[in-house]
């Protein structure tokens, strides 16, 4: 006769929530790239409504995460650090909506997908941390991809779209930087607090009455699924398995981003992007496989 353990069995069924949950983050962060080609308006007026319907739909889950409302929390993000989320992940908004305006959605995706090795950099220069030999390697091989992507573009027209997402990509591994400086600060208000100062910033430049009632619907679709609700997501799912295996599932962002706008809009990268992006990609799921693997064996240990 054999026994079941329920404490297994609920450790099993939280993990499958887990990966469940992480999936669907990733599925709504990799349709940004079919949002951006939906929108018909000009690139000022897609970063500010886009923003301003994000901090709105994440509004709900801050009733709820990270202890919920209160004044407690809300003082912290006016501390240094809180302002410093702000500023980076306001001038990280604007870049990533810039980009895929400028450029290819496979090469923005591509080279966002450097953040990790980004992080580890800013996290040496910054906290003195050390960093592994693997992601030294892993780093430098997928910054030469970067490399490839950005001189092809050059005298291309898409340059500067290029050096937006990679502007992007570093203030965004400042985020994931800035907590471990100041762990008391909350994530969630100064995302919140950034989308209203994104709105602020950027919507004198654009124009309301480009913004059709089709425009409002893929502009409150993408502040709802590609800000909030992927982010949500993910983060209810990364408390339920180890990090390395969230990393590695969503790393599928890397793949299908760019795939769903070939599928419905046919949008071919470069040449260039094609060397580039698999310099990139063997870096990252060979980085981030390693991780799982060791992240695996402690988990199970």
């Amino acid at each position: 006769m054999t026994i079941e353990n329920p404490a297994r069995h609920l450790a099993g069924s939280e993990h499958e929530k887990g990966v469940l949950l992480i999936v669907a983050a990733t599925l709504a962060w990799s349709a940004s790239g079919v949002y951006s080609r939906l929108l018909t308006t000009d690139v000022w007026t897609a970063i500010a409504w886009r923003s301003l319907f994000g901090g709105l739909f994440l509004l709900i889950p801050c009733l709820f995460l990270e202890g919920g409302i209160s004044r407690r929390q809300w003082r912290s993000v006016f501390h240094p650090s809180g302002l410093a989320m702000i500023a980076c992940q306001t001038f990280s908004q604007g870049c990533f909506i810039g980009a895929l305006y400028m450029t290819t959605v496979a090469n923005v995706t591509m080279i966002y997908a450097t953040t990790p090795f980004i992080a580890a950099l800013f996290g040496w220069l910054i906290l003195k941390e050390r960093v592994a030999r693997r992601t030294m390697i892993a780093g430098a091989v997928s910054l030469f991809g970067v490399g490839v992507i950005v001189a092809s573009s050059i005298g291309g027209g898409t340059g500067w779209g290029d050096l937006l997402a990679l502007g992007m990509t570093a203030s965004f591994a400042l985020v994931i930087i800035i907590p471990r400086i100041d762990p008391s600060v909350p994530s969630l208000p100064p995302t919140v607090v950034s989308a209203f100062l994104t709105l602020v910033i950027f919507a004198p430049f654009g124009s309301v009455a480009s913004l059709d009632l089709h425009n409002w619907i893929v502009l409150a679709a993408f502040g709802a699924t590609n800000f909030s609700l992927a982010l949500v997501l993910f983060l209810a799912g990364a408390k339920r398995m180890p990090p390395a295996e969230a990393a590695l599932i969503g790393t599928m962002e890397i793949v299908l981003t760019p795939f769903w706008v070939w599928l419905l809009f046919s949008e071919q990268p470069p040449v260039a992007t094609y060397f580039g992006g698999a310099i990139i990609l063997g870096a990252v799921f060979w980085h981030t496989a390693v991780d799982f693997n060791r992240g695996r064996r402690s988990y199970d240990g």
